[in-house]
């Protein structure tokens, strides 16, 4: 249910875009002479997306480690996690 608007709307209708995109978490796209220009979201969503993207690099880091040998036991992990930290 994304919103397609003019760039003039950024100015002259800039709280019915806020509200929309608050209100269903959705982009508005926004065309400058009828072209594609820019996306506005809101905040809550744009921090989603990025924690998201950022989530799905470590783990493709990790995939990228354990097809590479790059890994050790999950005990072993722990066991050095309580020892460093006094856990035990």
């Amino acid at each position: 249910m994304a919103a397609i608007r003019p760039s003039s709307d950024l100015r002259n209708r800039y709280n019915e875009i806020s509200d929309f995109c608050h209100t269903h978490r959705e982009p508005v796209y926004i065309t400058k002479n009828g072209r594609d220009d820019l996306v506005v979201m809101s905040n809550d969503e744009y921090e989603l997306l990025v924690g998201r993207y950022e989530l799905s690099a470590l783990l493709d880091a990790g995939l990228r480690d354990i097809a590479a040998g790059r890994c050790r036991p999950a005990s072993e992990v722990f066991a050095n996690i309580e020892q460093r930290y006094g856990l035990r």
